[in-house]
């Protein structure tokens, strides 16, 4: 079966293209940040940074950074006209007040029931630090993952059963990943969309679990 990744910037560009307009919106350490550079001028999306932002923008141009002005991973961004600036503690009362409408994380595992994984893969030599995404996972009205479908070894991060320490339970709505969109449902797997070559078959293959078929669109007049 030949078929085609997503590339980082592509995934990202996915993800943007399903958030709504109003919604207030937080983008994880790592893949997630890309999301920023994909989400066109014209539209009213307001991201949030843990470490104190809304109205964060795109990274700068080569040259323009300004390192007082960072995300959570410490990158360089943009803040766009309106946007602000606050204390740490005031970040988080957002987070855990209920006020982001989705996050978007990375994940080591996600389970069919939507459980979250993303701090811990056992590694002796990491350092284990779970940060913000306790927080999001459970203070967000939606946790998003991003993240590529299967580990270096081939094995699915979409599991029956999360096997490393857990994040949040049953949080998860959606997983973008590099190979299909899935959303988690109190009956499953359900599926949103394959890159192009891969089949529905092949994908519940990869993942090793079923994965229910897309609603069918409601039948014209």
């Amino acid at each position: 079966m030949i078929y085609q990744r997503r590339t980082k910037d592509q995934l990202a560009a996915r993800v943007a293209r399903d958030i709504p307009d109003g919604a207030v919106v937080n983008l994880g350490i790592g893949q997630p940040t890309l999301v920023a550079n994909h989400i066109a001028s014209s539209r009213e999306v307001l991201l949030h940074s843990e470490n104190g932002m809304l109205g964060m923008g795109p990274a700068p141009h080569s040259g323009e950074e300004d390192y007082d002005l960072i995300n959570a991973g410490k990158q360089p961004v943009t803040l766009l006209p309106g946007g602000s600036y606050f204390a740490h503690a005031d970040s988080f009362a957002m987070i855990r007040g209920r006020h982001i409408d989705i996050c978007v994380l990375g994940a080591f595992q996600v389970s069919v029931t939507g459980d979250l994984a993303n701090w811990h893969a056992g590694d002796t030599n990491a350092i284990p630090a779970v940060g913000g995404a306790m927080d999001l996972a459970v203070g967000a009205k939606q946790t998003w993952v991003m993240m590529d479908l299967l580990t270096r070894q081939g094995n699915s991060k979409v599991v029956p059963v999360c096997t490393y320490p857990l994040t949040g339970v049953s949080c998860v709505k959606r997983i973008y990943s590099d190979l299909a969109t899935l959303e988690c449902t109190p009956g499953g797997l359900r599926l949103v969309d394959l890159v192009d070559g891969l089949t529905h078959a092949e994908l519940e293959r990869l993942v090793g679990l079923p994965v229910m078929p897309p609603p069918r669109s409601p039948a014209g007049p």
